[in-house]
């Protein structure tokens, strides 16, 4: 770890000790430089195969060099995916992650942020920075863009460049197109999310507990919905269709972005919904929401506040209501702020807009991307995420304080007191019985607190990834945290799950939510794919002539797994002579196994048939691990009269 942190030391000075610029700029090459090949990574996602600059000649390639615990970096995901959309015959798009933290360096991690964000274009590990160093990188986010031929023409440093990278990749489909250069032919690569299923809650990113109503509110964030269950688990309701979107309305029509952190007042609850730059409030009893802040885009922000819904946000990640006061942690731009729920008028609270660990008066206070607050009414402790700390503002004195951790690039897993602690891109904060209770991400650890000694101590898992109940927990990436009583409610983002906590007893449990199914708006959008597919050669079986005869398939699933019943299970036949085989239906769903499907025969001769089914399978609670599969049996029959001929043929296959 201590070698990146080195590399990195000289242009933090030059980004005013924040590793993302909020301004941009772009530096276009006069000399023509032969852009240098992927090297030094370990692995490629989205993609089967490893890509080179030599194989992709004839296309436009963008290089986005990113690291996904930066806002920044995600903000520029929206701006890929339409030029990706734009160009899509021209273009493609390479992301080459090289992690700032050791916890994003894991290829398994940036495969689930890929699902996470919906990234749709090859991303190479660059774990231990090579092709950083070979492009000269100095900041997170950059994009670079290469020619046909091979030759770097363009990089951008930060946000706001994409006009000017449309700009230019225009000008190089004109000019290339026009020489014969330009290679226009569509590349369709494997990507990751054909490669695993659905679950009721999708990416949880933050959770809210309520005791006095007995209610829990579940930010379901990649399903873009808020469900709401008893502290039991028994579901209650959905807030959302969880179709991806922005629109106020009733709970069925309602559409969030990648929601996260809330607030509840007697009446309503109040939602930062981080891609849609918003805050939304919902108002309980009539079952409707409603955009109270923000524009629904990034691109407008100026830092002034105003009118609620006339004021452009950037990112909110958490909110905490204080009388008539919601304080929103904007991540996006590293600053806390305030806003009059009465009157709806908004504006900075706390921070400067740099990116950096300054305490002192609030005005000239500085944060570096905020994504957890919580408030005893005194006090507001923010877990300061890219800074590795936790941070006190006091109201009275308008003060903002480190209690604990290290800076933009001194982070790690250590407990002690104040800046002897290291944190790992902490997201979550709650208080309890006067301490600091805080999810220490990318370190999947809860620790504990003490503001007064400023003494912090993990109590709760082991610093590996992992879904183990009981009283040696273990967590994955958990995100959010909420304490009712003496129960602590996490969202354990990447195991897809809601842990809960007895902080009497120390005993974990895997919370189930009975009855709680993905949006359907997520099943309607998925495409017909085969993924993941395993191919099995059947020996030749002889048939009946004009007989009908049953293909009985079943499959072996791994132990803990089952057919997951929410999802699309499908199943498709087909023959190399359609017409002379009748088959009905061709395709169709099933949420069962074995499986029957019937066919006749047809005319004598020889015939194939293939048989595929898809089956989404996961573990038994229905939390966690939730993966896809497809199998198709190539079946060659011998069509003839036989004292040997078969009425059942079974297909069967182990999977792994």
């Amino acid at each position: 770890m201590s070698f990146k942190v080195f590399k990195l030391i000289a242009f933090l000075i030059i980004l005013l000790s924040g590793s993302t610029p909020l301004f941009s700029f772009q530096m276009t090459k006069q000399v023509k430089v032969r852009a240098p090949e992927f090297q030094g990574g370990s692995g490629w996602l989205n993609t089967d195969k490893p890509l080179t600059l030599a194989g992709l000649k004839g296309k436009i390639v963008l290089i986005d060099f990113w690291t996904y615990g930066c806002i920044n970096c995600i903000h520029i995901i929206p701006d890929l995916k339409k030029l990706e959309a734009k160009y899509a015959d021209q273009l493609v798009v390479i992301g080459v992650h090289s992690a700032k933290f050791e916890n994003e360096g894991e290829t398994e991690n940036i495969r689930r942020i890929i699902l996470r964000y919906g990234i749709e274009h090859p991303v190479y590990n660059d774990s231990q920075f090579k092709t950083w160093d070979q492009y000269a990188v100095k900041a997170y986010p950059t994009q670079v863009l290469i020619d046909p031929n091979g030759y770097i023409f363009g990089t951008y440093v930060g946000e706001g460049n994409s006009k000017a990278i449309d700009s230019a990749i225009g000008s190089a489909v004109s000019e290339f197109r026009r020489m014969g250069n330009l290679n226009e032919k569509p590349l369709d690569f494997a990507l990751e999310r054909a490669k695993v299923g659905n679950l009721p809650l999708a990416f949880p990113g933050k959770v809210l507990a309520d005791e006095r109503t007995d209610r829990l509110y579940i930010a379901d964030s990649n399903h873009n919905r808020i469900v709401v269950t008893r502290l039991d688990g028994t579901l209650v309701e959905t807030i959302g269709s969880g179709k991806e979107g922005f629109r106020d309305g009733t709970y069925d029509a309602a559409q969030f972005s990648k929601p996260q952190g809330m607030a509840l007042s007697d009446k309503h609850l109040f939602i930062a919904d981080t891609e849609n730059h918003s805050i939304r409030r919902v108002d309980l009893k009539r079952r409707t929401v409603e955009t109270i802040a923000g524009t629904g885009s990034l691109d407008e922000f100026t830092g002034a506040g105003g009118d609620g819904r006339k004021t452009s946000l950037r990112s909110p990640w958490d909110v905490s209501l204080v009388g008539n006061y919601l304080f929103i942690a904007m991540a996006g731009s590293h600053q806390i702020w305030m806003m009059d729920v009465e009157t709806g008028k908004i504006a900075p609270y706390a921070g400067t807009r740099a990116e950096a660990r300054l305490d002192g008066i609030i005005e000239n206070s500085a944060f570096a991307q905020p994504s957890g607050i919580v408030s005893d009414g005194k006090n507001l402790y923010v877990a300061d995420s890219e800074s590795n700390i936790i941070r006190k503002i006091n109201f009275q004195e308008a003060l903002v304080e480190t209690l604990a951790g290290g800076d933009l690039w001194i982070f790690g897993d250590v407990d002690g007191e104040g800046d002897v602690v290291r944190f790992q891109h902490p997201l979550g904060i709650d208080i309890y019985r006067g301490n600091l209770l805080i999810a220490d991400t990318y370190n999947h650890k809860i620790k504990l607190l003490d503001p007064e000694t400023q003494f912090v101590k993990t109590i709760y898992g082991n610093g590996k990834p992992g879904q183990i109940d009981g009283k040696k927990p273990t967590f994955y990436e958990p995100g959010g945290i909420s304490v009712a009583g003496d129960r602590l409610f996490i969202a354990d983002t990447n195991n897809h799950a809601i842990r809960v906590i007895n902080l009497r007893s120390d005993e974990t449990i895997t919370l189930k939510i009975p009855g709680l199914a993905p949006p359907a708006a997520v099943f309607d959008d998925q495409r017909p794919v085969a993924p993941n597919l395993l191919q099995i050669n059947v020996q030749k079986t002889i048939v009946e002539p004009n007989s009908d005869v049953i293909f009985r398939t079943g499959l072996d699933l791994p132990e803990g797994f089952h057919l997951n019943p929410n999802a699309p299970q499908r199943f498709e036949i087909s023959a190399d002579d359609a017409v002379a085989l009748k088959i009905a239906p061709t395709r169709g769903k099933f949420k069962e196994l074995p499986l029957d499907i019937m066919f006749n025969t047809g005319k004598a001769g020889a015939k194939k048939i293939s048989v595929n089914l898809t089956v989404y399978y996961c573990r038994e609670d229905n939390t966690g691990v939730c993966l896809i599969k497809t199998v198709s049996w190539q079946v060659p029959l011998d069509v003839k009269a036989s004292k040997n001929s078969a009425k059942i043929i079974t297909l069967s296959a182990k999977i792994d």
